[in-house]
């Protein structure tokens, strides 16, 4: 893996889950252009989770799902590979989550998303198309100076579609250290934020990023070996804006850097078969989320 960037990003890279636990809506467009690169990656996504609660103080169920379509574009036609088998992708999730308070202020947060991977051409769904992800997380909030809160959040995240595909520690620390200052190291929420007004903020963040699917009926590659599953993997920092339309709702606008990109495909084995050129440095993300 190649990549440099500063010690601080080194110390706060992270991984951002299939979504946040705490997110009821969103709405993501993420974009990075081919240039310098052989591919182009759009992905456009839709959360909704909706709270039921249940009997017993403080305990909901969530349903809902996770949708997105990602768009890949060859720029170069000499790809040893059908390209028209390989440039759109979906992505499906459906999500059953629950969540109850426990002793010593902490509560628990489970989920649980069975979905679907697959490449566009599908014309049905197999058993290869089905993924599974999930989440346990503990979480406790510190609020002993109230103009200082913080919050721990410690767990274990999985997910078979995303570009990261083995399970990693769900780790999130937060804490606003001054009245203007916050940050959130961990995994998978990493942030240094400066809180220009109430509605206002600015952040600087790493995160890992990426998804995995199944190309069904696969791709000859080369003539001679068959591709069965596409991973796209990276790591980027940047700086991202916010504007908060009301204390639930909020727009957010990213520019990153991209310090390692990687696109592979792999057979059924997940061995590795292509690696496709990518030495594009721009990301872009707009995301309009509804939190509780």
């Amino acid at each position: 893996m190649r990549f440099r960037f500063p010690l601080f990003f080194l110390l706060i890279i992270s991984f951002v889950s299939q979504a946040q636990l705490s997110d009821l809506a969103r709405i993501d467009f993420t974009y990075i252009p081919n240039k310098g690169s052989d591919v182009e990656y759009t992905r456009s996504r839709v959360l909704i989770n909706y709270p039921i609660r249940l009997k017993g103080e403080g305990k909901y169920l969530f349903v809902g799902f996770d949708y997105s379509n990602i768009h890949l574009r060859f720029k170069d036609e000499n790809l040893p590979f059908d390209r028209d088998l390989l440039n759109d992708f979906q992505v499906l999730d459906l999500t059953i989550g629950y969540t109850k308070p426990l002793k010593n202020g902490w509560r628990l947060g489970v989920r649980f998303q069975p979905g679907i991977s697959t490449n566009n051409t599908a014309k049905s769904l197999t058993a290869d198309d089905v993924v599974f992800s999930g989440d346990i997380v503990f979480v406790k909030k510190f609020e002993k100076e109230a103009y200082k809160p913080s919050r721990l959040i410690v767990g274990l995240s999985y997910s078979q579609n995303r570009g990261y595909v083995f399970p990693l520690p769900f780790i999130s620390y937060y804490k606003k250290f001054r009245p203007d200052w916050s940050f959130n190291i961990g995994i998978p929420k990493t942030n240094l934020q400066y809180h220009l007004s109430e509605r206002h903020r600015l952040k600087l963040f790493a995160q890992l990023d990426g998804f995995t699917s199944n190309i069904q009926n696969g791709a000859l590659v080369n003539g001679t070996e068959n591709a069965e599953i596409i991973n796209m993997s990276l790591i980027n920092g940047g700086l991202q804006y916010e504007y908060h339309l009301t204390d639930n709702l909020q727009l957010g606008l990213r520019a990153a850097y991209n310090f390692s990109l990687s696109n592979k495909l792999k057979d059924g084995s997940n061995n590795n078969i292509l690696t496709i050129d990518n030495d594009s440095r721009s990301y872009f993300r707009a995301v309009l989320k509804f939190k509780i």
